[in-house]
């Protein structure tokens, strides 16, 4: 069984081997509306790549709120394994499953009667809007596939294993694959059979998950019961701030594109197909962040700070490494990349200045993966909310907004990479000097 104490050891060796897999789970669970898209795109047309598009945005946004959520699932039984704690490891995780069991249930519900004022509010066009409310809905009646294949890989990642979670979403990713075509095209579901393959990959590899783990014993669970009411406060206090720090990135993203629209159509459409490039950008710095999560909510549980203190410098060093060789193949390759998504010369430009004009500010943004990682492993989420908000819309969106008027369209790129450059002080301040080494989460 792949798991990890990560209160002994050689932390250099234990981030490596352990990031790697979430690294790869992360470009498994992107491929996921890449391979909708490309499905739905060559087989259904323009007008249901739009109505798809259009439902992921709200998709995405629920997936957000599910992985802030399931951050606090992280930091509570991280902590709970390192402290060697059986019992109250055993507690919480029947905790976790009862309330977002209820919390999937209701969001299905909602989800289910709301879907068309949802998109109707967000301006979907017209032609869109069917195809657009079938999508969401089939997607909103899953969701309880959704959150548990999110909370299997939490939990697993929690008692330090990371490759079974990357087994898992590899099998819902193999099965997108081919039941797409199947129920798009063969079956002629049209863009429900593109939703149906999603839910029921997801709902596979969960229902696996479940077996394996049950099966094998890899965590202590138990037949559900209503949970305590100091570990319901706790679980509550703990996810909604988590949940609000990724609900506030998209807001900031969402601010940050009213001053690309700005510009017009070509910036905006270069803009879109760089932060596709961008998305696939990041992921070793925010797998970076989960990991030193996992491992240093470990030895804050066992009360181990000095391991908490390397897990930061070589998190913070792989960080450097692999971000700036990752800028330097992206300076290089910038506009090449841009053309696999838009051919329009306009568009190609600003996409391709703005990469490599961004490219070597990304490894400031993964110091603010690595260090809000650590500081949300001792379950300082409000804090590091606060940290969310000052970075997107006290610098960021601002800093976009001044940088853009004085610079042009290329000044949205200065602008972010300063914002990068400006939150990663901010988040190395908090760490350094910030009281978050006196929460207390167990008695």
């Amino acid at each position: 069984m792949p798991q990890h104490d990560f209160t002994e050891g050689a932390i250099s060796k234990q981030l490596f081997m352990f990031a790697g897999p979430i690294i790869l789970t992360n470009l498994l669970q992107v491929s996921y509306q890449f391979i909708d898209s490309l499905w739905v795109g060559n087989l259904l047309g323009a007008k249901a790549l739009g109505a798809v598009t259009i439902s992921s945005t709200v998709v995405v946004t629920v997936l957000a709120f599910i992985i802030g959520i399931n951050n606090a699932t992280l930091t509570i039984l991280s902590q709970q394994k390192g402290r060697d704690d059986d019992t109250g490891l055993k507690s919480y995780l029947n905790a976790f499953v009862v309330l977002l069991t209820i919390l999937s249930l209701l969001i299905g519900l909602f989800g289910l009667f709301f879907s068309r004022p949802i998109l109707v509010m967000l301006n979907t066009p017209s032609e869109m809007l069917a195809d657009a409310t079938t999508y969401l809905q089939i997607n909103f009646v899953g969701i309880l596939f959704l959150v548990g294949y999110n909370f299997i890989g939490t939990v697993l990642r929690a008692v330090g294993d990371s490759r079974t979670p990357m087994t898992f979403v590899a099998i819902a990713a193999l099965l997108n694959i081919g039941l797409d075509p199947l129920f798009i095209s063969v079956l002629d579901w049209g863009i429900g059979g593109a939703a149906v393959a999603t839910v029921l990959s997801q709902g596979i590899a969960f229902l696996l998950g479940i077996l394996y783990m049950m099966r094998r014993k890899l965590v202590p669970f138990s037949f559900p019961v209503l949970p305590k009411r100091e570990e319901a406060f706790l679980i509550f206090k703990l996810g909604i701030p988590s949940g609000l720090q990724m609900t506030v990135i998209f807001a900031g993203v969402t601010a940050i594109m009213t001053v690309v629209n700005s510009f017009g159509g070509s910036v905006v459409a270069g803009f879109g197909a760089s932060q596709r490039i961008d998305s696939l950008i990041t992921l070793p710095a925010m797998a970076l962040g989960t990991a030193v999560n996992s491992m240093a909510g470990q030895n804050i549980g066992a009360n181990r700070w000095g391991r908490v203190r390397d897990i930061a410098v070589y998190g913070t060093l792989y960080n450097f490494a692999i971000m700036l060789v990752i800028a330097i193949i992206v300076f290089l390759l910038a506009e090449p990349a841009i053309r696999l998504f838009i051919q329009e010369e306009d568009a190609v430009r600003f996409g391709t200045n703005y990469l490599r004009i961004v490219a070597f500010f990304y490894m400031f943004i993964g110091v603010n993966f690595i260090l809000n990682g650590i500081v949300r492993a001792s379950g300082a989420m409000y804090q590091v909310l606060v940290l969310n908000i000052l970075s997107f819309w006290v610098l960021r969106y601002p800093l976009t907004y001044i940088c853009s008027s004085l610079f042009g369209q290329n000044g949205i790129a200065i602008g972010m990479g300063i914002g990068f450059v400006c939150s990663s002080i901010f988040a190395f301040a908090y760490f350094k000097w910030g009281n978050w080494r006196k929460k207390q989460l167990f008695s």
